[in-house]
Parts: structure tokens; C-alpha cells; sequence
């Protein structure tokens, strides 16, 4: 197993292929390194597009993350979509597991992956993308000596990754991608640029139960405390994470979310009951105007009155729920921003 002085970890979302492309153009292959990229994309988007994209501008060896994979030095490791890539001393994980945020590949899985097996020997990198996904692994980084550096927002394609990280995480570094690469040449330059820190618990925990796609009570009493809320994906239990800058929600299964994703999922669920509710209420009134007709056409003049008087009732339920439905979307959580 090769020794290197750090890993370099970076996490992109929208206009993120580009950024990345830009960034490795800048990165020194003469560093001891190797390089990690989670890039939130579609779980059918082309794996080899991606890899040959990034390969056309650095000399670092790009591959498409396997799972039980020797890290090596002078190469770059893309977390393939739909899945997780998770670090370990010397190789990589690449597994299934539960969403967090939505995403699978999920930065934070990467980041708090590279925290716990590396130490104070991580660079982060977070580049362009929409939400917060990257903050909560960042601030991992941070807390066990690492290294943090963020695409300058107003450098970003999409400001919000980069602007959520500086708003939550005490950042090092904040330039343009044009710099970044003096940036980690000066970093690499020193024989010490790391703060020595012991791994905090929660951290570790939170890699380990990623990894086993499982928990128990135990750990979970020792990273957070239970919340009101379930969760909106497999209805368990949600636990508030404690001890980090943001916050996160976690069930046993493992899905993960910020407070911003619970809200946007909570919404979704509900829309998805109303929607439900209008069909079934639809359904209704059609079966009483049915009913009614039926009435007419046997001259029970007294039952087809009452079966369109409920069939008005029902419409009238439809329309305040469909009223309902779009006050729903007007005070749903800020999207400023936002795609």
C-alpha cells in the first residue's frame, strides 16, 4: 500500500462536470496524492462519458470507483451513479446504502468516509451545486484536522454548495478553480499543513453505520437524540444528529437529511396524499353524477337531487384541497436560488 501524504476529496452537483474537469487540469501530478469525486447525477448516466471527460485534462489515472479497491498514488477515483463511495486505510467501498439528501453517490458520505480513515490527512473540495449536500462532510473534515476549500461562489456556476459550506463550516480556503491548483501545490510544500486532531466519535460512528447499511439504539444514543418526525422514505424513527453545524436528521435505516431535504420531503409526501385524497374525492362525485343520471332516467326525481347535491359537495372539497395544494407551494422551505 502506497503512503500518501493526503487524499483530495471533491464534491460537485449542478455544473458540477465541468468545474471538475477544470480543477484536475490544475492539479500537479508531481503531488502524493490521490484524488476522489462525487458528482451528483442521474442513476443511468454514463459512467465511461464521465471518466474520459475528466482524463482529457490531467495525467492522473481516472477510473471509475470499484468496490475493495487499492488506492494508488497519481490516480482519480469517480464514485459511479447510484451508488456510495465510502474510503477505508488503503482501498474504497463502494455500496448501496441509503440515500442522504436524495443522493446516492452523496458527498457527505465521501467526506465524513475520508474523514474518519484518513484523519487530519484530508483535503475537501466543494465546487459548484444546488442545496447543501457536502456541508455536513465538510465540516467532518474540518473537525478532524483537514483541510476545507470551497469554489469562490461568485466563481460558481451554482452558488449554493459552496455558499452553504462557508455559511456553516469554518473554511480555510475560498478562491476561484483558477488558484486552486497553487493553492494544493503550496499546501503540499509544507511538511506540516494538517492541525493534529483525534477523530471525533459521532464521525466515526456515522462512517461505520454507512458502510454496515445498519444501526442500533446504542450508537445511534451516542451521535443524536429521537425527534418528533419519521422518516419520509421508510417511515422509521428519525434521529437529530448532534455535536455539527448542521442540522441533520438520520434514521436506522440510514437515510440522512438536512433540515431543508426534510421539509422538501415532508412536502412531497403530503403532496402526494393530496393528490391521492383529490382522486379518490374525483372518483366520488363521478360515481353520485352516475347515480344520478340512473335517477333521471327512472324519474326518481328526489334521489337524483340529493346524488348531485353531493355530487357539488365533493367539488367543493376538490377545489379546497386544490386551493390548499397551492398555498402548500407558496410557503414551502426558501428556494432562492435554486433550479
Amino acid at each position: 500500500m502506497q503512503k500518501l501524504k493526503a487524499v483530495i476529496v471533491i464534491g460537485a452537483s449542478a455544473g458540477g462536470l465541468r468545474a471538475i474537469a477544470e480543477l484536475v487540469s490544475k492539479i500537479s501530478s508531481n503531488l502524493n496524492t490521490a484524488i476522489f469525486v462525487v458528482l451528483h447525477v442521474g442513476r443511468n448516466s454514463l459512467s465511461p462519458v464521465m471518466v474520459n471527460y475528466i482524463q482529457k485534462g490531467t495525467s492522473f489515472t481516472c477510473l471509475m470507483a470499484e468496490d475493495e479497491l487499492e488506492i494508488k498514488k497519481g490516480h482519480l477515483y469517480v464514485a459511479p451513479p447510484d451508488y456510495h463511495l465510502l474510503l477505508k486505510q488503503g482501498t474504497m467501498r463502494v455500496i448501496k446504502g441509503a440515500h442522504e439528501n436524495r443522493w446516492r453517490p452523496s458527498i457527505d458520505v465521501l467526506f465524513r468516509s475520508a474523514a474518519a480513515s484518513y484523519e487530519s490527512k484530508v483535503i475537501g473540495i466543494i465546487l459548484t451545486g444546488l442545496l447543501d449536500d457536502g456541508t455536513s462532510g465538510m465540516s467532518a473534515i474540518k473537525r478532524s484536522g483537514g483541510i476545507c476549500m470551497v469554489q469562490e461562489p461568485a466563481d460558481a456556476e451554482f452558488e449554493d454548495m459552496p455558499v452553504n459550506v462557508l455559511n456553516n463550516v469554518d473554511v480555510d480556503y475560498r478562491v476561484p478553480i483558477a488558484d486552486m491548483g497553487y493553492v494544493l501545490d503550496d499546501i503540499f510544500s509544507k511538511p506540516h499543513y494538517t492541525d493534529i486532531k483525534a477523530v471525533p466519535e459521532d464521525v466515526q460512528i456515522e462512517a461505520a453505520i454507512t458502510e454496515r447499511m445498519s444501526s442500533n439504539v446504542e450508537e445511534m444514543e451516542k451521535i443524536g437524540t429521537r425527534s418528533i418526525f419519521s422518516c419520509p422514505d421508510c417511515g422509521g424513527g428519525l434521529w437529530e444528529i448532534k455535536n455539527d453545524s448542521v442540522h441533520r436528521y438520520r434514521c436506522y435505516t440510514g437515510h440522512v437529511y438536512t433540515e431543508k431535504v426534510l421539509l422538501e420531503k415532508q412536502a412531497d409526501a403530503l403532496e402526494e396524499s393530496l393528490w391521492v385524497a383529490i382522486r379518490m374525492l374525483e372518483e366520488r362525485k363521478n360515481m353520485f353524477l352516475m347515480m344520478a343520471h340512473r335517477n333521471q332516467e327512472t324519474t326518481r326525481i328526489e334521489l337524483e337531487a340529493e346524488n348531485r347535491k353531493k355530487a357539488k359537495s365533493m367539488v367543493l372539497h376538490i377545489n379546497r384541497l386544490k386551493k390548499l395544494m397551492i398555498t402548500l407551494d407558496k410557503s414551502g422551505p426558501e428556494t432562492s436560488g435554486f433550479a
